[in-house]
């Protein structure tokens, strides 16, 4: 069988987690004559970690020259066609789009979001770049709702980290793991009732406080950071630790021996899902507060900003050694098989 060279293009080798898990799923989805070539930041990282060959993410140049030398182009999971980042963001990979489509190579959208499109000529411009996908699968239904009002009806299944292996949970009167994230949705004063509650579960329960990064450029050191603001009580203080994962099944490892885990980030969400563990969910994006509702687990708006630290307690200490239910994980898990099925028709 004659081999495919595919460019993966995605947010990866900038580590983050959720966007290593991201590749990790996507190269166990990958039909075996395929040969991938990856867009990376951190190039030597992911090559170890991956066995792939990559090229500079970072450098239009570079990736347009990649991909001259690829059959296909994949943009793989996460939500690339955005303008949250910034309006750039979405010319960069509009701009790999229609490179692709005029060189007469596939385009796969593979198990993406779609939007925020905050801006009028953002949505223009997607109207534009979604008839150039020669294929697309959504990770949710909100996705698939809106490029269909975009005028491409695709079908969709579940964020693809939900296709990686699913571990026992191990973790019953185990700590309590943090994965939070800085937001301007949680501004000095607004982190108390949330840190308070932390911290009377934590002595209540007599557990230990993980405060685990997943981006570790945005989320390390950001219990230093809260502490610095004089947010933290003494408590919560003597309890608490952080602790580094640089590879997705090392925080999956962390989140099994969880006796919950509070988690901001989507996929810190879905890796802990994964492992079985006991959840709680502080969203600050709608496709956090979607996750939540699939796994049936609770969460909070931070936006809304009406919670208590009563509330907030009595919610958590629920859910504390309380695992999600298997078959609403499982039935996540089945749900990614459109995105598999995507990639084999297309790249077989």
């Amino acid at each position: 069988m004659a081999s495919r060279r595919v460019l993966l293009c995605g947010y990866y080798g900038e580590h983050n987690l959720g966007d290593d898990a991201l590749l990790e799923a996507l190269l166990a989805a990958l039909p075996s004559a395929v040969v991938p070539v990856v867009t990376a930041h951190d190039e030597a990282e992911v090559q170890q970690r991956f066995g792939v060959a990559t090229v500079q993410r970072r450098s239009l140049r570079q990736v347009l020259s990649a991909l001259r030398q690829c059959d296909a182009l994949v943009l793989g999971g996460g939500s690339l066609l955005q303008d949250a980042t910034s309006f750039k963001s979405l010319l960069y990979y509009g701009a790999l789009i229609s490179a692709a489509r005029l060189g007469g190579k596939r385009v796969v959208l593979w198990a993406q979001g779609l939007g925020p499109l905050k801006r009028r000529r953002s949505r223009a411009l997607v109207r534009l770049l979604l008839p150039q996908a020669t294929a697309i699968s959504w990770r949710d239904p909100d996705s698939a709702a809106l490029a269909a009002r975009l005028g491409r009806r695709s079908p969709h299944g579940a964020d693809a980290v939900w296709s990686l292996p699913s571990q026992p949970w191990l973790g019953s009167g185990g700590p309590i793991v943090v994965c939070w994230r800085p937001t301007p949705l949680l501004a000095g004063e607004a982190w108390r009732p949330y840190l308070q509650a932390l911290e009377q579960l934590a002595e209540r329960q007599n557990r230990e406080v993980l405060w685990l990064p997943f981006h570790l450029e945005q989320d390390r050191g950001l219990l230093q950071q809260l502490c610095g603001q004089g947010l933290v009580g003494e408590g919560l203080r003597r309890r608490s630790r952080e602790l580094e994962a640089l590879l997705p099944r090392e925080a999956t490892a962390v989140f099994r021996s969880a006796g919950l885990v509070l988690a901001m980030r989507l996929h810190a969400l879905i890796l802990a899902g994964l492992a079985g563990a006991p959840l709680a969910a502080l969203s600050y994006d709608p496709k956090v507060r979607a996750a939540a509702a699939a796994i049936g687990c609770g969460s909070v708006d931070l936006a809304d900003g009406s919670a208590t630290a009563g509330d907030l307690l009595e919610s958590w200490s629920a859910a504390l050694d309380q695992p999600p239910a298997a078959a609403a994980i499982a039935a996540l898990q089945q749900s990614t098989a459109v995105h598999r099925q995507l990639l084999e028709h297309l790249l077989a």
